[in-house]
């Protein structure tokens, strides 16, 4: 697909809003929805990114009502009924989970892929600012601000390498092909996607 501009439905996720900045980065334009607005999203704005917070087709501009070249990215934190969402399904666009996504970038990189029930933030920043601070660099998609850079997202267009928090829910981290796997820890959790321990 030859994406012209991207729009999310969950901007304001902190996962999402890394995905948004790096679009951002690529000089496509970028839009979307999220039902609050946050710090996080104020962010955003401030970045040029357009952010609505009406669940109404009247709030999405009109040029990403166009099904040709418009990428459409949700996360499934949105509810199934949510009307630009619901617009988009049926309406012939591409339309991807926020994972599904994060799965290209770990196919057209080495992804360096965090996951387990806990420390996924602290360890993906930690490796993302150890490669970003020597020569090697990353492209980093955190699940948390990181003090020194003031953001979710570390850009390095030459690195080889992305840092990635395989998160489990909804089973998002299957979409991903990581080059290294990191697993901190194994308790039960979101036992509503996976049922038993």
């Amino acid at each position: 697909m030859d994406i012209k501009r991207v729009y999310f439905v969950g901007v304001g996720g902190i996962g999402m809003a890394a995905l948004a900045r790096y679009y951002k980065s690529l000089n496509i334009p970028v839009a979307g929805y999220d039902r609050t607005p946050s710090p996080l999203t104020a962010e955003l704005e401030k970045e040029g990114i357009v952010v609505s917070y009406s669940d109404s087709m009247d709030a999405v501009p009109e040029e990403y009502r166009k099904p040709k070249g418009t990428l459409i990215v949700y996360t499934p934190a949105v509810p199934k009924e949510n009307v630009p969402l619901t617009f988009f399904r049926n309406g012939g666009f591409e339309i991807f989970k926020r994972a599904q996504v994060l799965g290209h970038v770990t196919r057209s990189s080495r992804g360096l892929c965090f996951a387990g029930t806990h420390g996924k933030t602290t360890t993906s920043s930690m490796a993302a600012h150890i490669l970003a601070s020597g020569s090697t660099g990353c492209n980093a998609f955190l699940g948390g601000i990181l003090k020194k850079y003031n953001s979710n997202l570390i850009l390095s267009p030459s690195s080889p390498f992305s840092v990635i928090e395989a998160d489990e829910y909804d089973r998002s981290f299957h979409q991903l092909n990581p080059y290294v796997a990191v697993i901190n820890a194994t308790d039960p959790d979101h036992l509503d996607i996976y049922g038993t321990e």
